[in-house]
């Protein structure tokens, strides 16, 4: 039988949180976004998860405590470690063309600013 998993690096802020709702601030992480927890129990039986972050460590690791989050990560990073996927709310995929990615990259929007 495989056990193996495949890591995917998951960011914080804009994917696990209901960043951009509210003023930025970086002593306090914004509350978890509906689904989140579901969405991350689910991905956590096939893949090995590490959360991804530009805020200080410690208060990622109590947000994750806090919410219920931090069984299902082995780690808590701001390092883009090498990973399968990268999951972001602020990225462009590469497929290859970079005629189309460089329209991707004029026409990007955050999702959370419309």
């Amino acid at each position: 039988m495989n056990t193996y998993k495949k890591r995917i690096l998951i960011d914080l802020d804009g994917v696990l949180n209901e960043y951009g709702k509210e003023k930025f601030d970086e002593n306090c992480i914004p509350r978890i976004k509906d689904g989140a927890l579901d969405f991350i129990r689910q991905l956590c039986n096939f893949a090995e998860l590490y959360l991804f972050t530009s805020r200080n460590l410690k208060l990622a690791v109590m947000w994750l405590i806090e919410n219920g989050l931090d069984k299902y990560f082995k780690d808590v990073t701001n390092i883009k470690i090498p990973s399968y996927l990268y999951i972001d709310d602020r990225t462009v995929c590469f497929k290859g063309d970079y005629q189309s990615i460089l329209k991707e990259v004029k026409e990007f929007e955050v999702y959370w600013k419309n």
